[in-house]
């Protein structure tokens, strides 16, 4: 069903709408606060709530002055629901323009903020491409994929204090690395910078008690929605420090998030099936089960990528094609009775796909620096150097037939410090 609106969008924008991501933004002398992307306008919802008649539920005039998004997260998804109705309905009913209009200012005039504190920062490994191309890098004589791959969602705890909101400069990290010809480790900047392009899963909803597991089923009570997420990676200080317990200072330097959060609700038309996970069969508790609308517990997310290296789109991920569902990584990350709380962030792990132009991040696009990668500036890359920036841009399917934008998600390299 296609909306329309009494704003002046054209039929093609990716913020229509059908779209209507939270992020939190602030104009100059004034505190931060939450607002509502639509077309190149931020809507501050504060101050339009408390104008009145959102509905039944809390004072979301109150909610909404808040400087991050975690106290809306916490309502739960009735009142996410209801918020996005009467969005819809004041964006669309032209009897709200004169009350409205006063409180929408023009994205360029705007600063965004993080959009939410993040409490718990968990990165998974979900997709079997990347995990087939890493595992031929890093062990070239062993099966890529390791034992457990196909039996649960691998994933690691990253460090939420180092997310950051696109368009944060990210300084080159330093750290112990062992080249392959030294005989012992050295310390100093990374030398093999990348990115890993990702999908951030934002998580809402009651606090869960230590001991309860959240269930497939349950899971769409707890994701609020997603961000575009780019996991920075030294892949050198990686490789030596990873073995036997996996990503650790290779990682923690930094995490770049997009500042619009883009709802699960908004991403409704773009839920298709996983690829197959019937060999080897699953454990009951990551089983996919149909629902009553036809879909099922466990899905995928048709979210198309570009990523961008210093103008040149050197790559085109799908999420499509990625083996795990966010609800089996919630599921799983639950399953021994941990909790999670309104604010924590699973990353999807890299997207990548089955040809060199669906990889997301340039440890495999470069082949681990065997295979350059031309720019249109006439330059070649393996690894970041200083100065790059990296773009990552991502759309998908809305509820109205027509696209919508999950923004941009932006990092630029700055030398190491001293």
């Amino acid at each position: 069903m296609t909306m329309t609106t009494w704003l002046d969008l054209s039929d093609d924008d990716l913020f229509g709408v059908d779209n209507l991501p939270y992020g939190v933004f602030s104009r100059v002398g004034e505190a931060p606060r939450v607002g509502v992307r639509v077309g190149d306008l931020v809507l501050d919802v504060s101050a339009v709530a408390a104008l009145g008649d959102v509905g039944d539920g809390p004072d979301l005039a109150s909610v909404w002055r808040q400087s991050t998004l975690n106290a809306f997260l916490a309502q739960g998804r009735s009142t996410w629901q209801i918020a996005r109705a009467w969005l819809t309905e004041i964006l669309t009913d032209a009897v709200h323009r004169d009350g409205v209009s006063p409180h929408l200012y023009p994205l360029a005039e705007v600063a965004l903020h993080l959009p939410l504190a993040v409490g718990d920062y968990v990165d998974f490994y979900a997709s079997e491409h990347h995990a087939r191309n890493v595992g031929r890098i890093f062990r070239p004589d062993s099966e890529p994929l390791t034992p457990n791959w196909k039996h649960l969602p691998i994933g690691y705890h990253g460090r939420s204090q180092t997310v950051v909101v696109s368009g944060t400069d990210i300084v080159r990290p330093c750290g112990q690395r062992k080249p392959p010809t030294a005989p012992a480790p050295v310390f100093g900047p990374s030398v093999r910078l990348d990115i890993e392009a990702e999908l951030g899963f934002v998580v809402g909803g009651p606090a869960t008690d230590l001991g309860s597991p959240v269930s497939l089923a349950d899971a769409d009570e707890h994701f609020f929605g997603v961000v575009l997420l780019n996991d920075w990676s030294a892949r050198d200080i990686q490789a030596w420090e990873y073995v036997p317990l996996g990503p650790f200072l290779g990682k923690s330097f930094a995490t770049s998030i997009s500042p619009w959060v883009v709802t699960m609700e908004a991403l409704r038309a773009a839920r298709v099936p996983l690829p197959g996970q019937d060999t080897p069969p699953l454990l009951p508790y990551l089983r996919g089960e149909p629902t009553t609308d036809g879909a099922n517990t466990a899905y995928g997310l048709d979210i198309s990528y570009e990523v961008d290296w210093n103008g040149t789109v050197v790559s085109r991920p799908e999420y499509r094609d990625m083996y795990w569902s966010p609800a089996q990584m919630l599921a799983h990350t639950t399953v021994n009775g941990a909790t999670t709380r309104p604010g924590d962030l699973f990353g999807s792990g890299t997207i990548s796909g089955p040809t060199r132009e669906s990889r997301g991040s340039f440890l495999e696009l470069s082949w681990s620096g065997a295979e350059p990668v031309g720019l249109d500036d006439g330059t070649e890359r393996t690894f970041l150097e200083d100065g790059d920036v990296v773009t990552l841009r991502a759309s998908a399917p809305g509820v109205s037939g027509r696209r919508i934008g999950l923004g941009e998600c932006v990092g630029r390299i700055l030398p190491a410090r001293p």
